[in-house]
């Protein structure tokens, strides 16, 4: 909806990109060349030309956006696409956090000044941020890459980025001010208000299925999933505790309390399998639904419903009257997700600590924690502050003021987070 109310248009490109247009801009088909994996064959015919399985889709919607855009009446030009990507080199694959191919969605627009670019980027990343605060219910860390970490062929790139548990750090989401380096050597120009031939400036952006994992990872217990209420397919699961005597009354009012709270939008479901009752919480906690209501016949007698809260373990007896039972629920299905991303900040700044020296530095690293670090921004700076701790930078929040000095060379710094990564 958001993405939409932008302007933005939805498109779909080939997922085959002739290699010709894959190496039309040099620094980034340097940056993807490890990843890329190529279509040489049809059937047992060797192809004339190779064909890259996109890792991104710049160069192949970009071929098109140069025959699109002749004017400055033509801009903006606002494209996403919901598709698959494949990325192939990489050493230790985790299920939806590193994978070969992943979902997500990509965003790429064009725009007749830097100003506008700039403002979209960031707009853009305000906008991943919520999608995982109030969504996810997942704390964030926003700015903008390092020197060595931007996209390739980006002049930067701003992401998100959180903490699981483990101390590992890991990127959610990008938003690219890819410049006027791609429209250069596409040839994306067009006529400005002038009657002058200008290059277009350029964004990329994009949200993957990595973050379903993160919210696995990190809001996840030795019990399975623990889903935040807003993401949750099922927020509230009924299981019925069925005796043949009093069968027919317990399904009856089960009914009316999923009634009732699907008149106040909540996704409720009564599970009347013929599992024994022990086995359905069981399944319901693993697959991490936020809320079990559990109704039998002593429920019945006394009045009283059992309600059992997944994100913390806890239980209590609310009345059994479908109107007070959806009213309570609503309420505490908002609690929940409050309480969820409550916990996930409170981690997230728990796991960052400010350093000004590398010893300091490699022992929060140890301790698996993120370094808070003054940090020059060049490219080989950041390899030797690697190299000394085994960690990356992640991004820096944007509008510093005060300068610092480097703990690796002294130079004039801004503070950067720097941890081991995913």
């Amino acid at each position: 909806k958001e993405i939409k109310a932008l302007g933005v248009q939805n498109a779909y490109f080939p997922m085959l990109i002739p290699e010709n247009l894959f190496h039309k801009e040099k620094e980034h088909v340097e940056g993807f060349n490890p990843e890329v994996a190529w279509v040489t064959h049809g059937g047992d015919t060797l192809l004339p030309e190779r064909l890259a399985i996109r890792p991104t889709s710049e160069t192949i919607m970009y071929d098109s956006y140069k025959k699109w855009i002749r004017s400055w009446r033509d801009l903006p030009l606002r494209l996403n696409q919901w598709c698959n990507i494949v990325r192939w080199e990489f050493k230790h694959p985790v299920p939806f956090l590193r994978t070969r191919e992943f979902l997500w969605q990509e965003g790429h627009t064009v725009f007749a000044t830097k100003e506008e670019a700039e403002t979209e980027v960031f707009e853009i990343l305000d906008l991943y941020a919520r999608v995982m605060e109030d969504l996810y219910a997942i704390a964030v860390l926003k700015g903008v890459k390092s020197e060595n970490e931007k996209f390739a062929g980006a002049v930067y790139t701003a992401s998100i980025e959180t903490a699981f548990p483990n101390g590992k750090a890991i990127q959610i989401a990008t938003s690219h001010l890819l410049g006027q380096n791609f429209s250069k050597a596409f040839d994306i120009s067009f006529l400005n208000k002038n009657g002058e031939k200008d290059y277009a400036w350029q964004n990329s952006w994009g949200i993957s299925t990595r973050s379903i994992g993160i919210m696995l990872g990190i809001h996840g217990d030795d019990k399975g999933i623990v889903m935040p209420p807003r993401v949750a397919p099922i927020q509230v699961v009924i299981v019925p505790i069925i005796f043949d005597d009093s069968k027919d009354r317990v399904l009856k009012k089960c009914e009316d309390i999923k009634k009732e709270l699907e008149k106040h939008s909540i996704r409720a479901m009564i599970d009347d399998s013929d599992y024994r009752p022990g086995w359905k919480f069981n399944k319901w906690e693993m697959k991490g639904v936020p809320l079990r209501i559990e109704l039998g016949p002593k429920d019945l007698d006394s009045g009283k419903v059992k309600a059992s809260y997944r994100y913390n373990s806890e239980k209590e007896l609310i009345s059994i009257e479908p109107h007070h039972v959806a009213g309570h629920i609503v309420k505490k299905l908002d609690e929940i997700q409050k309480s969820m991303l409550d916990n996930s900040r409170k981690m997230l700044h728990d796991s960052i600590v400010p350093c000004n020296s590398i010893d300091h530095m490699q022992k929060i690293i140890e301790e698996k924690k993120i370094a808070y670090i003054p940090f020059c921004n060049t490219p080989s700076c950041e390899d030797a502050i690697k190299d000394k701790t085994g960690a990356k930078s992640l991004n820096t929040a944007t509008g510093q003021k005060e300068e610092h000095k480097c703990v690796n060379c002294g130079k004039p710094a801004k503070l950067f987070y720097f941890g081991k990564s995913y």
